[in-house]
């Protein structure tokens, strides 16, 4: 039970309100901020949604507007197109390669820095951190240099080794805190009933860090599935053909090539961007808990 202040007025009690209960102004503002930034996340996307189910004179006619009639043509024709469905082949293999990559880098890297004592450790864990600050457009003209020269340009390879690089740093800054949050005496322990550090590392280590690789591999892919610029510079001007494209290049050529159908494009669009939100909105617990952890740590 919540305690209650009594004030004596003119020798009456008056019960004010329960301790603990006053209203606090800030609480709608809070809300209201809240409501306007969903909604400015999560109109467009149900804008681009609702647009596939309308026809492309619906939408000239009222681009605002909400199907009426709804019509599924428009989903049909691109579920029903190979290019759409080579364009989802292409992004599963990048996105799972480059997870696969920068999940098992990451950790053999962070156990490094987390669990081992040597010179030059905390500069070699700075380096990683400043990696976070070096964006995909200043390696642009470089890395596409590298990569001609390395004969990788125009192929699978060439999107995956240097998507692994660029999540890296971000993969390191998370993971590090975890494996250092693991008790010493438990590494002694296993030390003296005969471990190695690699059967440490395998045995007790890899089990406890779980959430922290699931929450690694969770972002590493979602950033892979909707990767632009890296497949944009490699991709787009080697030989493979369009129906191999990775997702996001394929809805800018969709839309390019029908960019009289709005409603298909619309329909695309939407399909493209479904699995990666859907597979975020199932791991967002696991990934708060990941960086919780990894902040604790």
């Amino acid at each position: 039970m919540s305690a209650t202040t009594t004030i004596v007025t003119g020798g009456a009690p008056v019960e004010s309100a329960p301790a603990g209960r006053r209203f606090d102004w800030g609480q709608p503002f809070v809300y209201l901020v809240a409501l306007v930034v969903a909604a400015v996340a999560v109109g467009p996307v149900l804008y681009v949604i609702a647009g596939g189910f309308r026809t492309t004179a619906d939408l000239n006619a009222n681009p605002a507007g909400m199907p009426d009639p709804w019509v599924l043509q428009n989903y049909v024709t691109v579920l029903t197109s190979p290019r759409f469905w080579g364009n989802v082949f292409a992004s599963v293999v990048l996105a799972t390669a480059t997870t696969v990559g920068v999940v098992i880098a990451g950790i053999m890297a962070a156990f490094v820095l987390a669990r081992y004592d040597f010179r030059g450790r905390q500069g070699l864990y700075s380096l990683f951190a400043a990696g976070l600050m070096f964006p995909l457009t200043v390696a642009a003209l470089p890395l596409t240099l590298l990569l001609r020269t390395l004969g990788l340009h125009g192929t699978y390879l060439g999107v995956i080794i240097p998507g692994i690089a660029f999540a890296l740093p971000t993969t390191i800054i998370i993971l590090v805190p975890f494996l250092r949050a693991i008790p010493d005496e438990l590494e002694e322990a296993a030390m003296i009933d005969g471990a190695t550090r690699i059967g440490f590392f395998w045995r007790i280590l890899l089990p406890l860090a779980k959430p922290g690789l699931i929450t690694v591999g969770i972002l590493a892919f979602v950033a892979s599935w909707n990767g632009y610029l890296l497949p944009l510079l490699v991709i787009s001007t080697g030989s493979l053909p369009q129906e191999l494209w990775p997702l996001p290049l394929g809805v800018t050529q969709f839309s390019t090539q029908y960019s009289q159908d709005t409603g298909a494009v619309l329909a695309y669009t939407s399909l493209a961007m479904i699995p990666a939100l859907v597979f975020f909105l199932l791991a967002e617990k696991r990934i708060v808990g990941g960086l919780t952890g990894a902040v604790k740590g």
